[in-house]
């Protein structure tokens, strides 16, 4: 039987805990760091869900002063917090009407899809939805739409994405509140230059044809 040498197997279980102390904090910073960043902004909407009270759920839009469109929630101000915090303020608030209130909170974006989509609509969505699937969702591009040019308008500046691509940035970026998603319309030479061409040409010939009878 060979000898152990507890020396080594103390190091390396050394080096494993070191290893897991360093990497835990950076996995713990990144995914906090993505949920303080899901903020709740006004024209968003809501989804609340308290158990057993029908009349207290539903899709609430927040409204310009902060607050939630609902009778008694309009005392509630969430714009600017994370679910998570919205949610611990409203349950603080609910403690008046019942004593431990289960309550979750969904934030939904508005995102505005449109241009060649089947289904052109403002949409609200959950916040990891990217924004290939927010194309997606709209019904997807139409025969004449272009996933190679979709212009996504956020905050002022206007960014052209390319969706047709398996390593498009777009197919996994998260969809942001206030986002306008706008597919662009491909040209056909046929349609759009040949087609409109013969017309004209078969328009002058009748004249013609009018003035040598």
């Amino acid at each position: 039987m060979l000898p152990v040498d507890f020396r080594a197997v103390r190091r390396g279980a050394i080096r494993v805990l070191l290893g897991l102390c360093l990497s835990a904090p950076v996995v713990c910073s990144a995914q906090v760091a993505r949920e303080s960043s899901l903020v709740i902004r006004p024209g968003d909407l809501v989804r609340v869900t308290v158990w057993r009270k029908p009349e207290l759920s539903g899709d609430f839009l927040v409204a310009a002063d902060s607050t939630l469109k609902h009778p008694l929630y309009r005392e509630v101000r969430v714009a600017g917090m994370s679910a998570a915090a919205a949610r611990e303020k409203l349950v603080t608030y609910l403690k008046v009407l019942e004593t431990s209130p289960q309550v979750s909170i969904e934030p939904l974006v508005r995102v505005s899809v449109g241009g060649e989509v089947r289904n052109p609509n403002l949409y609200s969505l959950a916040p990891e939805t990217s924004i290939a699937q927010a194309v997606a969702q709209a019904g997807g591009a139409t025969e004449r739409g272009r996933l190679d040019r979709v212009r996504l308008l956020r905050g002022g500046r206007e960014t052209v994405l390319d969706l047709t691509t398996a390593t498009a940035e777009a197919l996994n970026a998260p969809v942001a509140s206030g986002d306008q998603i706008y597919v662009a319309k491909g040209s056909t030479v046929w349609r759009e230059v040949i087609l409109p061409s013969l017309q004209v040409v078969g328009g002058l010939a009748a004249i013609a044809g009018l003035f040598l009878r």
